[in-house]
This record gives structure tokens, sequence and C-alpha cells, in this order.
């Protein structure tokens, strides 16, 4: 009895407590729904229990007869029998109202979010700035049914433990194995049978300027859709479950290689497609988990989205978040996010410094005359931070792939690289008109275009060479907001003899496609064996072949050694016969 009144005016008193906030804690509410109802339970539980004990006693003892006595026309039998019967409306009303609201705390994002604070802060947070944030984490995770509620909580038990012993891995990795299908979640919301055809799509980027100058890109992007009922099926949301069947093996953990692919289309053929850039034996085929395709493949980051430093001080540029007239903001603030810090509050501070040092050194009378725009800059700059960059948990936008696109991260490429093969020699293609059409791309105000003239994609500044075939994430992995220089992704190795000159004293122009500066300019004094008489008036690059152009000249040894027989005619003669000096024979 003294669990079960100390239980219930606890509960009661939390829930005061929880009132007065305004809001709900969830710490408070782990004693209210789930440790406190647990210690009423058991004090109920306890009472008949004690009570039949006391009464065997008293029966051996010879103090009661072995069988109780219900005599209901005694005053106080009535009233002990009144007594019970209200006590037991209370408990069933008691203990249904607990499980009740035992079940939706456990539900709450709350629960989910707040309660494992530091393992779930960089998924609760991307999640409340998601177009998501009004649909509840069970709503995705879980779903309706008592079947995968349990399911759910048997899981969390393991969590739970995880979190108790500091055993949870950094980051949380992804993807969620346990994850209820897509058909069973996001299906509920969004109408898989319906054809929507092309929808414009606006991208607005700030360059790293003074005048952090805007380019827009206008695409039209053929989402599609549909069903036999509705008699298409086209666009991106053709590989959707719907009359067609993609099924997949990836060999990483997070499903961005995948070697094989097989498509059933809604006439029942099937296809193979293998990625001829990877050799698999068929026993690794074999081993190979395959995955059917839905949703989540491509939009696999719904709710927990981490934004890279270049796309979120765009977005906060464009909603006026950042003002845009502060020269060189765009530049700044991505740098000052793009830092190493080893915890947020360090990173406040080192935004704040960074930030505010550049306005007082480089500009004096802009920092004086506009401080409270650069105050509201550095207060926003922070937040992308503490929203998308998490040290503790070693998360930020380079942590989880996100597939929609192909910008960071391969997403479409994965299939659609034009490595993946058929057996009849059918590819898997790469065109951009697959997907979308640009309608235009400028800088200043959008211009009416003729939207049938589709137009190629322009980069901000021209790739020449092996860039201009790259796939756009092979550069941007490491983040949206690329400078044009080359150490940006090329590092210099330490100690080597050109380390300490500019690229462009070597890579002029086309320089990595064809020679424009003779390398004796720079080489003046060769070894003994360019002076020999047959390779002096030879040029350095007939044997030194630099780069992409190397492949196409390796068979220059063939030029002098015209007479190859008995030779394999797919080796080079270097591969065999490497020059050497004078001296050795």
């Amino acid at each position: 009895m003294g669990l079960v009144l100390f239980s219930l005016f606890s509960v009661i008193f939390l829930l005061s407590i929880e009132a007065i906030m305004g809001r709900a804690n969830p710490y408070l509410g782990i004693f209210i729904y789930i440790i406190y109802p647990v210690l009423f339970l058991l004090g109920v539980f306890l009472i008949p229990i004690g009570a039949l004990l006391e009464r065997w006693r008293r029966v051996k003892g010879g103090d009661l007869p072995p069988y109780p006595r219900i005599d209901l026309n005694e005053a106080k039998t009535r009233g002990l029998f009144f007594i019970v019967v209200v006590s037991s409306v209370l408990l069933i009303g008691v203990v249904s109202t607990l499980s009740y609201q035992a079940y939706h705390f456990t539900e709450s994002v709350t629960f989910c979010g707040e309660l494992c604070h530091t393992p779930m802060e960089p998924e609760h947070t991307a999640y409340k700035e998601s177009p998501h944030a009004r649909v509840t984490c069970a709503q995705c995770h879980v779903g309706s049914g008592a079947g995968w509620y349990v399911r759910s909580k048997l899981a969390g038990a393991y969590q739970i433990y995880s979190v108790l012993l500091n055993k949870y891995p950094r980051p949380i990795p992804t993807p969620v194995h346990s994850l209820r299908p897509a058909q069973e979640t996001c299906e509920q919301c969004h109408w898989p049978e319906k054809f929507f055809g092309a929808q414009l799509k606006v991208i607005t980027r700030f360059s790293h300027d003074e005048k952090n100058s805007v380019r827009q890109i206008r695409s039209l992007l053929r989402i599609g859709g549909g069903s036999p009922t509705t008699g298409i099926t086209a666009g991106i949301h053709w590989h959707m479950n719907i009359a067609n069947e993609v099924w997949y093996g990836a060999t990483d953990p997070q499903r961005q290689k995948i070697p094989w692919v097989r498509i059933k289309d809604n006439q029942g053929r099937i296809t193979e497609y293998f990625d001829r850039s990877v050799s698999l034996t068929p026993e690794q085929l074999k081993k190979i988990k395959l995955h059917r395709m839905d949703c989540i493949d491509c939009h696999n980051r719904p709710s927990h989205i981490f934004r890279d430093p270049d796309g979120a001080v765009d977005l906060a540029l464009l909603t006026g978040l950042i003002d845009s007239t502060l020269p060189y903001i765009k530049r700044e603030a991505v740098h000052a996010l793009s830092q190493t810090y080893p915890n947020k509050e360090k990173a406040r501070e080192g935004i704040a410094t960074a930030i505010d040092s550049f306005y007082v050194k480089q500009y004096p009378k802009i920092h004086k005359t506009r401080r409270e725009a650069i105050k509201k800059a550095i207060a926003e700059t922070q937040k992308i931070y503490q929203t998308n960059i998490f040290p503790e948990m070693k998360v930020d936008w380079r942590t989880h792939p996100d597939n929609i696109g192909h910008t960071l991260y391969p997403g479409c490429f994965r299939c659609h690289e034009g490595n993946h093969v058929s057996g009849e020699g059918k590819v898997l293609g790469r065109d951009c008109q697959l997907c979308h059409t640009i309608i235009d791309q400028d800088s200043a105000v959008p211009k009416p275009t003729d939207v049938a003239a589709a137009e190629k994609f322009e980069h901000p500044w021209p790739l020449l060479g092996k860039h201009a075939v790259l796939s756009c994430n092979q550069c941007h992995t490491r983040g949206r907001g690329m400078v044009r220089e080359c150490v940006t992704c090329h590092v210099q190795p330490k100690g080597a003899p050109m380390a300490s000159l500019p690229c462009s004293t070597c890579h002029l122009k086309e320089q990595h496609l064809k020679p424009v500066k003779p390398c004796a300019s720079c080489h003046p004094n060769r070894a003994e064996l360019h002076l020999k008489a047959t390779h002096a008036a030879a040029d350095c690059t007939t044997c030194h072949l630099p780069h992409e152009w190397q492949a196409a000249k390796r068979e220059v040894c063939s030029g002098c050694h015209a007479d190859k027989s008995n030779h394999n005619p797919k080796t080079a003669c270097r591969d065999c016969h490497p020059f050497r000096p004078a001296n050795k024979k």
C-alpha cells in the first residue's frame, strides 16, 4: 500500500510540475509514465499477495476459518465489498490512463529525440529543421500496428543499454537496416501512383567574391511517376515499386557502391546490369545482399538533413537571414564553418572571432556602421554550425551520404555513371536529360527562355580535359563551394621537386593534353642517356609522358623499333625494356 500511495502521489506531483513548466520534459516523463507506474503496479500486485499470506497464517493459527464468509447482509461485509469494488474501478482507470499516456510518451518526439540527448542530438536537431518536422519520429520509424511497436521497443531496450554504458557508435551508422518498408510508412502520406509530370526547380548560389554575386539555375525535374492504371510510368519516379521492380546489390554498408542491378519492367522482362569497372567472381556476387529499391534508396535523408557549409550559407543569404550586401560574407562564413573545432562552444567562439576580425581588419568603416548586420550574420553562421555539425558525435555533411541528386555524393551516379552494362550491351544511361532539363542559368534577372530548347549545364568556370568528364561529386564531395585553385582538390606531395612552384608553371592552358612549353626551358641539364645519338633529337615527352596523354603515346618506341615480332601487341616496349643508364649493360 505504501508503494501504491508513494507512486500515485509522486505522479500527481510531477504532473503538476510539468503543467507549471508548460512543456513536456523527457526526464520527468520517464518517472511519470514508466518508473512510478511500474512501482504502482508492483504495489497493487503485492497487496493481494500480502493479504493471502496473512490469511494463510491466521488460518493455520486457528483464528480464521479455511474459507472466507461473504454475507452482504452484514454492514461490515457490505462496506468492505464496496471499498473493494470502488478501489478496483479506480485502479483500472488509473492503470488504463497511465498505460495510454505511457504509450504516447514512448512514441513522442520528446522521448525519441531528447531522452538520449547526446547520441540523438544530431538527428533530433536536423529533424526540427526538416520538411518533416511536423511528422513524429514513430510515424516513419515505427508506423501503425502493435507488431512493429513491440519490435521497436525491443530494439530500444538494447539502445538504452548502449547509452547507459556508453557503448553507442559515433556517428550512429546508417542506413537503419530494421526500418519498416517505405510502402507501409512513406506511402501512407505520399501518393505513389500519382503522375506529377515535370516540376520547376530553382537553385540559387552565391559566389565567394566581394559582392556575393548571385547565380540561378532553373531546371525542369522530370518527376514523372504513375502506374499502369493511369496509362503512363515515366520520369524519375519510374523507379518506384508500382509497375517495375528494381533490385540491386551493394558491396558497402552505406549502399554507395552498386555493382549489380536487375530490372523487371511492367511487361515482365528482366534485365541484369553489371558494373564493368568492378570485377566480381560468382562467389562474391552470391554473398552480396540484395535490396528491392524503394523511396528510401534515393530519399534516404528525408528528415535528418545535414547541409554542407556552402549550401547552408546560400540558403541563409537567399532568405535574408544573412545580409548579402556585406562584402565577402559568403566566403568568410563558409571558411569559418569549414574549420575543425573540438566542441560547439569553441566553434561559437571561433566563428565569431573569424568573421568579426575580418571586418575589423579589412573593412573598418563597415564594421562601425553596420555592426548589427555583422552580429546577425555571426549569429546565423553559429546556428548553421549548431544545426549541421556535431563534433561530439563526429557528424557533419560528409558523414551520411545523401542520394538525392549527385553533387556531394554519387546519388544517381551509383547506377547511372555509364559503367553498368547488360549482357546485350545495353547501358544504364548517363544522359542528364533523363532526369532534368536546364531552362536557364545566369547571374542576372531571369530571362524568358524557350523551355523546349534544353541547355547544357554551364559550370561557373570552364572545365577542361579530365575535369570535363568527372562526376560532380568527385570534386564536390568536400563541399559545394569550390575555390578555383588546384590545391583545393590536389594536395602537393611534400619534398617533390616542383612542390614550391605554382601549378600554372607546368599546367599551362592545355598542358595536360598537349605540352605548350618546352621541357628543356625548365630542365636544361639532361642526363647522359638523353644525349645519345638515338635520343638526342627526341622531345622529352617522347619518354616522359605526363598525365592523361601518356597512354596515347605509349607506343612511341615503335617509331625506331618497328619490328615487334613475337611481342605482345598490347604491351609497350618499355614495359619489358626500360631505359637504363649508359654504364649498365
